[in-house]
């Protein structure tokens, strides 16, 4: 089953090293958006999103912004979401759980720890309660 990961980061170089991190999870395809509004494009025109991994400094709407919409669409309400953020607020990590996030990675991160959560977010996901 292929699982299609949405990466979000205004910064080309940044996008391109977490689809990097990401794409040796097995029956992954990553796509890559680089605003929260081309991310709710590729969002409202794909069933089949598995992940989102966002940063959250970004123009035309933050990734707080896109955590909120996500959780709000029923289609996406459930889907694993990564926030990977240079944003040194001590507080930015609980608000991003409060929104729905399921994990935050600070940056520098580890892309071996990015996969690692992502792939126990999908197998936790695949076997609820297990």
């Amino acid at each position: 089953m292929q699982r299609l990961i949405l990466v979000v980061d205004d910064t080309a170089y940044s996008r391109e090293a977490m689809a990097l991190a990401l794409m040796s999870i097995p029956d992954a395809d990553v796509r890559t958006a680089g605003s929260m509004l081309e991310a709710m494009k590729i969002l409202d025109s794909n069933d089949g999103i598995a992940a989102l991994c966002t940063d959250l400094n970004m123009p035309l709407g933050d990734g707080f912004q896109l955590i909120e919409q996500v959780r709000a669409n029923i289609r996406y309400s459930q889907i694993p979401i990564v926030v990977i953020s240079a944003n040194t607020d001590e507080a930015t990590p609980a608000r991003v759980k409060s929104l729905g996030a399921d994990a935050f990675f600070p940056k520098p991160y580890s892309p071996l720890a990015l996969r690692q959560t992502l792939e126990q977010l999908f197998d936790a996901k695949q076997n609820p309660g297990a």
